[in-house]
């Protein structure tokens, strides 16, 4: 015996709620953006530059505030001093040091590490230690941004191939709401944003699309099924019918990044906090925002119809209101 969580036979009016699930993404998205130019992105020394080093104490206990003072008085300015994962690891970020040509800006980098193994290397095991240059986060910023924009693109060339011209669409207006809204994560709750950041990013971007994927080659063999019934009802019937798919997806996904997120440590942490929301934002997505665009970009029915056309088949419809 299979067990299921969903049942195969489900009549939920998914397209009813497309009066409330755009407004609400609209808003979010909106926000998202003023939050964005009001707080800001926390960027991490890969995008920005600077000296990041992960010390652990030799005894039992890291001295936060005498690492602090001792940091500070070597003269490279501001340095963050934090607890990392335990009390015995301290963070350290040292901003990027300003001097005339990139060549010295770089050498004064690497000044900062060996000041920071004379001063800390008796008490301190250096675990990690990593140093951005200016133009090493320069060409980061510039090759992820293109690398973004690349991959927006040919989701948009392969479904415009693949699919009707309304699912390159909805599919790429979804995708940018996920991104929008994923960035918005980071802002608020000021995570890091580096380029682990940017792989996630993309991961969710690839995630959301494959679901997006699934749920239009559904609805477009539904189309030619039910060539009569309206738009809104065969979307219904797609989406119930790749539902118990769609959430055992998620369900795993979920489970799987909220273990890394519990047991995975510090450094994997902000990776699978960002995850886990953009694996609800995706699935969201999927079925909320890319499925009913379609309605509204006046796809037609395999009868060649609109759905304002169309007439209800029936004994096909789903429960009243679901096609509203």
């Amino acid at each position: 015996m299979r067990l299921r969580f969903i049942p195969d036979d489900t009549k939920f009016g998914f397209m009813q709620f497309r009066s409330v699930s755009f407004p609400l993404s609209a808003l979010l998205s909106v926000l998202t953006i003023l939050v964005f130019f009001v707080i800001g992105v926390n960027f991490g020394i890969d995008f920005k530059g600077g000296t990041l080093v992960e010390l652990q104490a030799k005894g039992s206990v890291a001295n936060i505030s005498s690492v602090r003072e001792r940091s500070n008085a070597l003269g490279f300015g501001s340095i963050e001093v934090a607890e990392f994962g335990s009390p015995r690891e301290l963070l350290l970020r040292v901003e990027l040091q300003t001097a005339p040509t990139t060549a010295e800006q770089e050498r004064a980098q690497q000044n900062v590490v060996t000041k920071l193994r004379e001063t800390f290397g008796n008490d301190y095991e250096f675990r990690r230690v990593e140093v951005v240059g200016p133009r090493v986060s320069g060409e980061l910023v510039q090759n992820g941004t293109i690398g973004v924009i690349l991959g927006i693109v040919g989701v948009l060339l392969y479904l415009w191939f693949r699919f009707e011209w309304q699912f390159a669409v909805a599919a790429v207006i979804a995708t940018l709401h996920d991104i929008v809204l994923t960035i918005g994560f980071f802002v608020v709750f000021q995570i890091t944003f580096d380029m682990t950041s940017l792989a996630v990013i993309l991961t969710i971007l690839g995630y959301s699309l494959n679901d997006t994927v699934v749920v239009f080659d559904r609805i477009r063999e539904m189309l030619r099924k039910y060539k009569k019934l309206k738009l809104t009802d065969v979307i219904d019937i797609s989406i119930n019918s790749t539902l118990s798919r769609t959430v055992i997806t998620a369900l795993t996904s979920f489970l799987a990044m909220l273990a890394m997120a519990i047991f995975g440590g510090e450094v994997l942490r902000s990776f699978s906090l960002a995850m886990l929301f953009g694996i609800v934002i995706g699935t969201y997505s999927s079925i909320f925002i890319a499925a009913p665009i379609l309605i509204y970009l006046g796809l037609k029915t395999g009868g060649g119809v609109k759905d304002d056309e169309a007439k209800p088949v029936p004994g096909k419809v789903l429960a009243p209101g679901s096609g509203a």
